[in-house]
């Protein structure tokens, strides 16, 4: 009796799965559209033409209807990938805002039993065109913004409800582990508005904040969380553990109320290893494949040097950044619109001010130039910046406008100006010599003539991937606010990493998690809170002001952010240069040597002219520029000269 139930349990349960196959080969050619992207668009852009993705089951050879008053259809492809088509739109100037269906039909093969026959399959997905709105967006950022760049998981957590989630690929969020979420967030950033302005920031710019729903990473031994943001799973949704789109919408919203712009960072080079589509591949040469995993080599001489070999140019740009991060290949049409639409997007979504644009010498660099130039047409005020970490200031300037005759031409208005970081530093550290120390930094601005127009750099002294400021100059406080006054009074746009202005520090000794520290104050149970002076001590509220009065001056005097620039040629460990127009002229003076120094001022007559005296604007003293200056040792003058 227990063998024939047993017998007769298992004959339903093959019966079962039988019916279950066949349901599954007839409902398997059913037409099914699961993702349409970009998830919606907007009348009345320049650009009228737009290739929307459709992702679902069994999309290929579909006939697609769409009618909609001034909405045409112009083609239909097909991929490699039976999931996918790439519909063809235009979007004409008729065109109003509502929405429209996309019809597909397909005549798809049906198997009953032994039989097949041909049966007529149909979906219809809709779609949005919205009204552009007239709200603030795609300011830009010139030398008037002073940026504060924030790690937003490390900075504050304005919402323990979203540190974690069950359905994500990391479940994990511990700020006892260096490697793991923290639980900072888009409302943590909200959270402290007052904070940026009261220093003098105009600018935010957050490392990446789209969804990273990765797994974590076997990296030099430790388990990492993919917490910086640069490993893209899901294009159109910001990563709810930070809040989502609805958080960082706010958060544009109430920056552009508090008068900050924000910069976004844009990673175009690579996606995350779990991006929904490196699942489901559209088509083989969606990437860069290579018959077994390829590193890029991280040269970027191969990419100017004309004596170069193809295979080392191409080992640059199409090798992988590192085994998790699938390398887009943008020469691939379909990609390429792919990436310009969600940039275009992102801009009209969020209504952004800027770009930066991670590892920009790997990506296809004519596709590069579409996307800028697509980008600059629809929002012709927005500034777009690439971070070219590179060996040389002719190749920092191949990477974008410049003045150099050459077959290929960057379009990219400006760059993360590593070039002159490196010199900074030198000039901090170095003694003075024929080509060292602060001649470095006379030298580097001296070649700006390479760049199209050199005001357009992002300046800097550290950031999220170098060692913390204040550490490489040994955290000496003399050399700590002379950095700072170069960066607020030299040419370009200033960039400060968060926590330099309370003297936060660190080398990426072991690892990079070092110089990624939270942000004391921004997290439940801080000891301590360095967002208000009562929590800072002595020295870090020092170096916060001094901060905070630099830059108020240089927002309120356009000398120092439209002005022109003068140098003269460091002697004897002192640098001397000049910022100034039709109103007002600055002298800035840095001595760099350990030793006190009389500078006579007969040298400089050419720019101080009339004026006898100049207010310092550091300590408010006026002291007298006729003569000679007396310098005290590693010390450094912001001089508003009087008439």
């Amino acid at each position: 009796m227990k063998m024939t139930i047993r017998m007769l349990f298992r004959n339903i349960l093959s019966l079962l799965l039988l019916v279950l196959l066949l349901n599954c080969s007839v409902s398997a050619q059913n037409l099914q559209v699961r993702r349409v992207e970009p998830t919606n668009w907007w009348v009345g852009m320049k650009e009228p033409r737009l290739q929307l993705l459709l992702y679902g089951q069994n999309l290929a050879g579909s006939n697609v209807e769409v009618n909609y008053p001034g909405v045409r259809l112009e083609k239909v492809n097909s991929v490699e990938n039976p999931n996918y088509l790439f519909v063809d739109l235009t979007v004409g100037p008729d065109a109003r805002p509502g929405t429209f269906n996309l019809v597909l039909t397909k005549d798809v093969q049906v198997r009953k039993g032994k039989r097949t026959s041909s049966q007529r399959s149909s979906t219809a997905v809709s779609y949005e065109l919205k009204a552009r709105t007239n709200e603030l967006k795609a300011q830009g950022v010139d030398q008037s913004d002073f940026i504060y760049l924030v790690l937003p998981d490390r900075f504050s957590n304005g919402d323990p409800s979203n540190d974690r989630y069950a359905d994500m690929a990391d479940t994990k969020a511990d700020r006892n582990n260096p490697f793991l979420r923290h639980g900072g967030d888009l409302q943590g950033i909200i959270n402290h508005m007052d904070y940026f302005k009261e220093m003098g920031v105009t600018a935010l710019w957050l490392n990446p904040v789209i969804e990273n729903n990765q797994p974590l990473t076997d990296e030099g031994g430790a388990m990492r969380s993919a917490y910086h943001g640069y490993g893209f799973t899901d294009h159109y949704q910001v990563d709810k553990r930070l809040g989502g789109n609805a958080a960082y919408k706010k958060l544009v919203e109430v920056a552009h109320a508090n008068g900050l712009k924000v910069v976004q960072d844009a990673v175009y080079n690579h996606v995350g290893i779990n991006h929904w589509f490196i699942k489901d591949l559209p088509m083989k040469d969606w990437l860069h494949q290579w018959p077994t995993y390829t590193n890029t080599s991280y040269k970027d001489q191969p990419l100017v040097d004309p004596y170069a070999s193809a295979i080392d140019r191409k080992v640059t740009a199409e090798g992988w950044f590192v085994p998790f991060l699938p390398d887009l290949n943008q020469s691939n049409p379909f990609v390429g619109n792919y990436l310009l639409q969600h940039a275009i997007w992102t801009v009209e979504t969020f209504g952004i001010d800027a770009w930066r644009i991670d590892t920009y010498m790997y990506n296809d660099l004519e596709f590069m130039n579409r996307c800028n130039a697509a980008l600059l047409e629809e929002y012709p005020r927005l500034h777009i910046f690439g971070e070219n970490w590179v060996n040389s200031i002719l190749n920092q300037a191949y990477f974008q406008r410049n003045n150099l005759q050459l077959s290929f031409k960057s379009n990219l208005p400006g760059s993360v100006d590593f070039q002159l970081q490196f010199a900074m530093m030198d000039a901090l550290n170095q003694k003075p010599g024929w080509n060292e120390g602060i001649q470095r930094l006379y030298q580097t601005l001296g070649q700006d003539y390479v760049y199209e127009d050199p005001t357009r750099l992002v300046t800097f002294l550290d950031n999220h991937d170098m060692d913390r400021f204040l550490s490489v100059v040994g955290e000496d406080i003399r050399k700590y606010r002379m950095g700072i006054t170069w960066l607020l009074t030299t040419r370009g746009i200033p960039q400060l990493y968060y926590g330099t202005e309370i003297l936060m520090k660190n080398f990426k000794n072991p690892s990079d998690a070092e110089v990624r520290r939270d942000f004391p104050g921004g997290f439940a149970g801080d000891r301590e809170n360095k967002f208000v002076a009562t929590g800072r001590t002595q020295a870090e509220n020092e170096a916060f002001n001094f901060v905070k009065k630099l830059a108020t001056y240089r927002k309120n005097t356009p000398a120092l952010h439209s002005g022109k620039l003068m140098q003269y040629l460091p002697e004897n460990g002192v640098y001397t240069y000049f910022r100034y127009d039709d109103n007002k002229t600055i002298m800035v003076i840095s001595n760099t040597g350990d030793s006190t120094h009389d500078l006579p001022t007969t040298r400089f007559s050419e720019r101080i002219k009339g004026a006898t005296k100049g207010r310092n604007v550091i300590t408010d003293e006026t002291i007298s520029v006729v003569g000679s200056i007396p310098l005290a040792p590693k010390s450094v003058y912001v001089l508003e000269l009087i008439p």
